[in-house]
């Protein structure tokens, strides 16, 4: 496992991590040493590290030129991405869990971006029609996980659930449709697009279950 990383992000926070929370790495974590560039991609972050090169120009990797390569609806390919997009997903309800009837609940969820700070997450509850401000509720820090929350009342009413988040350069997380837009459907290393969850409502037959949808 190889991967070309540009000098900028070497230089700017990027790490050689040899314990965490207090411990050693252990194996599966990439003992004894891994690379961690924050804000970037996870095949990035190479584990049981063994040599850094310093080289004038990328050197092709296999990794890097046969998987990480992503090819466009117009046939274009992206030769190299490093940086994680804008991106969230409501966490609760979600998949996991059944709605207990119309009332109160608060959707929570997390929120994140390699570019920088979370500037705020917005949610709609009917697939992008009208949306409403989360709450963020943890510290707002540079290239980390913030989280959010948002309460409202049910009615029973079928929903469809989603997070938008921004970030501190104004990037907005897309809907899934403008990024096949503008990506094709072949890319799958930097898929940041909007996640739908569908509640069916309380008179159905699947009263309160939810599913992973698109549309």
């Amino acid at each position: 496992m190889s991967r070309s990383i540009p000098m900028e992000i070497a230089m700017d926070d990027c790490i050689v991590a040899w314990a965490q929370n207090g411990e050693a790495l252990r194996n599966e974590q990439g003992y004894p040493i891994r690379l961690v560039p924050p804000g970037c991609e996870g095949n990035m972050w190479v584990k049981h590290l063994r040599r850094l090169y310093v080289t004038n120009e990328p050197l092709q990797h296999r990794e890097e030129t046969s998987k990480y390569s992503e090819l466009y609806g117009d046939g274009s390919a992206v030769r190299f991405s490093w940086v994680n997009e804008c991106n969230s997903v409501i966490t609760y309800p979600s998949p996991d869990f059944k709605m207990d009837g119309p009332g109160r609940y608060v959707v929570k969820g997390i929120a994140y971006s390699g570019r920088g700070k979370i500037k705020n997450v917005d949610i709609t509850m009917d697939g992008g029609r009208t949306y409403h401000e989360a709450t963020l509720t943890s510290h707002v820090l540079d290239k980390a996980w913030t989280r959010f929350e948002y309460e409202f009342d049910w009615d029973g009413s079928e929903l469809f659930l989603q997070s938008r988040a921004t970030d501190e350069t104004g990037y907005t997380q897309p809907q899934a449709p403008q990024l096949r837009e503008k990506r094709g459907t072949n890319p799958v290393y930097h898929r940041n697009a909007m996640v739908t969850w569908r509640v069916h409502a309380w008179n159905s037959d699947r009263a309160g279950v939810i599913d992973n949808v698109q549309f």
